[in-house]
């Protein structure tokens, strides 16, 4: 059975974003980005792939992305109607209509469409690339988290898993630290 997998970059404190949606403050250092690169370029936006080169390398983890709106919008505004065009991708969203035939729009039932998708019988993970209300949401649905812990404070913004109040545990399985402080927690949802 496919999995659903949390990959997800967060501060010191907790938050996968600023307070209005700010990513550029977490620190990186080379071999952290080769690491991104090489073991997580599945989860990459098609156009970082192509400047890395590894635009052509076949999926190893993910063939399919489940995003909110707030993680694709930074594309739309950019014109970019299939940031992922290397995966499957489907966004939640109650109001936004398919800009493109590549994106599959689910309005309601985020929990039933993510199920579907791990019940198909072929095919690599399923990447949650977020936002954090969305994986407040399907967090019954998460196996699996790889968390990329950036050494920096926020102060404030956008929560990992939104705001409702739902303790769910995960077993530290493995962890890996970079020069400059870097560090990614393997979990997964205890069987």
């Amino acid at each position: 059975m496919r999995e659903l997998v949390y990959y997800i970059g967060v501060s010191l404190d907790g938050f996968i974003a600023g307070p209005d949606d700010q990513i550029d403050f977490y620190p990186m250092s080379e071999p952290y980005t080769e690491w991104m690169a090489t073991e997580f370029g599945d989860a990459l936006p098609t156009h970082l792939r192509q400047r890395l080169g590894i635009d052509a390398a076949p999926n190893r983890r993910f063939d399919t992305i489940v995003m909110g709106r707030r993680t694709y919008d930074p594309a739309l505004r950019l014109g970019v109607t299939s940031p992922y065009a290397h995966l499957r991708q489907v966004v939640v969203s109650r109001t936004l209509e398919s800009p493109d035939p590549d994106v599959t729009v689910v309005r309601d039932d985020p929990v039933g469409a993510v199920r579907a998708l791990k019940q198909e019988d072929t095919g690599l993970d399923v990447y949650l690339a977020g936002g954090g209300q969305l994986a407040g949401e399907l967090l019954d649905e998460i196996d699996r988290l790889v968390v990329k812990l950036y050494p920096v404070v926020a102060g404030a913004g956008r929560t990992a898993f939104g705001t409702r109040f739902a303790p769910t545990r995960f077993q530290l399985d493995d962890l890996r630290s970079f020069p400059g402080g870097n560090t990614v927690l393997y979990y997964s949802r205890p069987r």
